[in-house]
C-alpha cells in the first residue's frame, strides 16, 4: 500500500512554516525604521505567532506519528505535547533570540555595509531563526513520539524542497530510535519510523547515496570515495565507499545536536552568550 500519510504531513508542515515565515518577513520589511522601539514592537507581535506555529508543528508531528504507526501495525502510546520542551528548548528568552536579526543589521551597518544589504542580512537571520524554531518543534515531538512507539529504527525523510548534502546523505541511513535527531539550522527534514531490523548505519537508499557521491566528487574535484583527498580531517584504515564519515554531529548550545562537516569550525555552548 502506498504511503499517503507522509506526503500529506510534509505538505501541512511546509505550509505552516511558509505562513509563519511570511508573517515574519512582513513584519520586518514593513517596519517604519529599525530602531530599538521598532524592534521591540516587531518582537512583541512576532513571538506569539511563532510560538503558536511551534505548538502546531508539534501537534502535527504527533498526529502523523500516531497515524503512521497505526497504518503499519505498530504499537503507539499516547505522547503528550509538552509546552516547555517545545517553546523553551533554547533556554533563552524569545525577546533576546528575536532581537538577534537587529543586532546583525546594526553590526553590518557599523562595518560599512550598505543600508539595504544590512537590512537584507537581518531578514535572512530572522527567517532562519523562525524556521529553525518551527522545525525543532516538529523534530523534538517526533523524537518523543518515536520513543513511545513500537518502531525501533527510523529514517530521515527529505521534503524535496531544500535538501543539502548533509541531509541527503543522512536520509540514506538507518538510525536507532534512541538517537537524537541531528539537524542544521533551517533544516526541513522529517522522520519516519522503520520496522526494519537492520543495524543503524545500514543504507536504505543506495542509489541516492551513489548519486550524492558523484555530486560531491564533482564539486570537490576528487575521485576518492574514502574522501581522504578532501583534507577535512578524516582518518580511516578501511576503504569506505561513502562520505558518511565526513558528517559529524556537533552540539549547539541552544539547538542541541546539529550536523556539520568534519573539520569545520563550530560555535559551541561556551561561545554563546
Amino acid at each position: 500500500m502506498p504511503d499517503t500519510l507522509t506526503p500529506a504531513y510534509l505538505a501541512s508542515s511546509a505550509n505552516l512554516s511558509r505562513q509563519t515565515a511570511a508573517y515574519a518577513r512582513s513584519l520586518w520589511v514593513n517596519s517604519p525604521n529599525y530602531y530599538d522601539a521598532d524592534i521591540d514592537t516587531m518582537v512583541a507581535h512576532l513571538t506569539p505567532v511563532v510560538q503558536a506555529g511551534q505548538m502546531q508543528q508539534a501537534y502535527l508531528a504527533n498526529a502523523y506519528s500516531s497515524q503512521y504507526a497505526n497504518a503499519n501495525g505498530v504499537a503507539w502510546r499516547s505522547t503528550p505535547v509538552d509546552y516547555d520542551s517545545i517553546i523553551n528548548y533554547r533556554g533563552i528568552a524569545p525577546d533576546v533570540v528575536y532581537r538577534r536579526p537587529a543586532v546583525q543589521t546594526y553590526t553590518a551597518l557599523s562595518r560599512g555595509v550598505d543600508y539595504d544589504a544590512a537590512i537584507a542580512q537581518g531578514l535572512s537571520r530572522l527567517l532562519s531563526i523562525v524556521l529553525t524554531d518551527l522545525e525543532q518543534s516538529a523534530n523534538r515531538q517526533a523524537q518523543a513520539a518515536l520513543d513511545n512507539s513500537g518502531f525501533e529504527y527510523f529514517e530521515r525523510v527529505l521534503t524535496g524542497a531544500e535538501n543539502c548534502a548533509f541531509c541527503v546523505i543522512a536520509s540514506t541511513q538507518v538510525y536507532h530510535r534512541g538517537n537524537l535527531l541531528p539537524m542544521h539550522p533551517g533544516c526541513d527534514c522529517k522522520t519516519r519510523g522503520l520496522k526494519s531490523n537492520r543495524n543503524p548505519g545500514n543504507v536504505v537508499d543506495p542509489d541516492l547515496l551513489e548519486s550524492t557521491h558523484q555530486a560531491i566528487i564533482q564539486k570537490f574535484g576528487g575521485t576518492d570515495y574514502g574522501a581522504r583527498d578532501l583534507g577535512l580531517g578524516k582518518f580511516s584504515q578501511s576503504n569506505l565507499s561513502d562520505f558518511t564519515d565526513l558528517i559529524v554531529t556537533n552540539t549547539h548550545g541552544e539547538l542541541g545536536p546539529v550536523l556539520g562537516w568534519r573539520g569545520d569550525n563550530f560555535t559551541g555552548p561556551s561561545d554563546l552568550h
